[in-house]
């Protein structure tokens, strides 16, 4: 691939300049009240992409990974029942990693390209008299399949049984890219990271958690040491880390949290929206279709578009990244070599979308697929013209 062109894949997203200069700052000392001043903005602004009045938010040295494991180390016990549904490959390995710590988890196998089944939830969590299910995990954007669940819903089923379950909530791709409400839908952790949304480096594991998980966290018992959200907490009060922060990261991100702010929350998602339906007009006008299998499943960050039978999707991610110099994303898991993927989310424009989708063609038709060369362009041209009036109007 080509330094001179941006990528296309579902994360780590492009870097606006000004971040990556954010954090090729100077070295500081990090138990100095200079780091309070990185620090608490983090710790504000993140809460406000929450749309949080009230959440607790941690910031680990790490990755989502890092960050499902610090909402399940700091809030279970061994041997705990967990409710979680199998859609896609990071549900399945926050799943895994579940297993691993000794949780018992009761899988909701779904097709892979449907959201969350919040029914199917509801009917357990009713049949569970004895609550003995601890946690419900959910993963709000599905990255492998370009899949988003319904998290209010899963709100109002887990309501509706009356049960007493933590909601945790993998946002990983979908916090600061698309709407998450942590207050409105009973959130209890929401966990994402500094890679996608954020627009910077792998690096940091974001998190929110509710007063009702901090208070779990006060019987929990799985070990844990580097993920201690109350030592995390204890630095915090401190205008520090209980070990040596990713300093560089962190001013990276308050800046990237002004950034996002100053631009305007829903201007972001809207952003993005608009985005992905030029994505997926697209598709349709390339006679594909997506993995989500309808509507109100598609991503607004991420789109897996199913190839022909028989045809291997994954050539047209190596013959981009070797003929074009342009990364995609390849399909994983169930649906390796059945979808390539593009990313449409964090710092991404219209017409830099349109040269992705250009590329995309041109890959496509050099493999021999029926798709006449730019009618996915034309199809998204057509539809980001009215997309910025549109914006412009609402603006004015």
């Amino acid at each position: 691939m080509s330094f001179q062109n941006p990528v296309f894949i579902p994360g780590p997203t492009n870097m606006p300049e000004a971040l990556r200069q954010a954090c090729y700052m100077p070295t500081i000392d990090h138990r100095s009240p200079v780091f309070g001043k990185i620090l608490h903005p983090c710790l504000e602004g993140v809460r406000k992409v929450l749309k949080s009045d009230s959440a607790k938010i941690f910031i680990f040295p790490s990755t989502g990974t890092g960050g499902w494991e610090t909402a399940l180390s700091n809030c279970l016990n061994a041997g705990d029942k967990v409710l979680a549904a199998r859609n896609g490959m990071f549900s399945h390995r926050w799943i895994d990693m579940c297993q691993r710590h000794g949780l018992d988890v009761q899988v909701v196998e779904t097709p892979w390209g449907q959201g969350i089944p919040a029914g199917t939830y509801e009917a357990i969590l009713k049949a569970d008299k004895n609550h003995d299910i601890k946690v419900v995990l959910a993963t709000h954007n599905e990255t492998a399949t370009g899949v988003k669940s319904d998290i209010g819903a899963i709100r109002k089923a887990m309501d509706a049984a009356g049960h007493p379950a933590l909601l945790f909530v993998d946002g990983v791709s979908s916090i600061a890219s698309m709407d998450f409400r942590f207050d409105e839908w009973g959130v209890d952790v929401a966990v994402t990271g500094s890679q996608k949304g954020f627009m910077l480096p792998a690096g940091l594991a974001i998190l929110g958690f509710s007063d009702k998980a901090i208070r779990a966290s006060d019987k929990a018992t799985l070990p844990r040491t580097f993920f201690d959200i109350k030592d995390m907490q204890k630095g915090y009060d401190n205008n520090a880390f209980p070990y040596t922060p990713p300093v560089g990261l962190m001013n990276g991100l308050k800046l990237s949290l002004d950034m996002l702010l100053d631009e305007g929350l829903e201007n972001v998602f809207a952003r993005h929206h608009r985005i992905a339906e030029g994505v997926r007009k697209a598709v349709d006008a390339w006679g594909l279709e997506l993995c989500a299998a309808s509507p109100e499943f598609y991503s607004d960050t991420v789109s897996a578009i199913r190839t022909p039978e028989g045809f291997n999707a994954t050539d047209i991610v190596t013959v981009a990244a070797k003929t074009y110099g342009m990364a995609f994303g390849v399909g994983l898991g169930e649906v390796a070599g059945k979808v390539f993927r593009i990313g449409h989310l964090g710092s991404l424009t219209d017409a830099m979308m349109l040269s992705g989708l250009a590329t995309a063609e041109m890959v496509m038709v050099d493999l021999g697929l029926d798709i006449k060369l730019g009618s996915g362009v034309a199809a998204a041209q057509a539809f980001y013209r009215h997309g910025q009036a549109s914006a412009r109007k609402a603006a004015a």
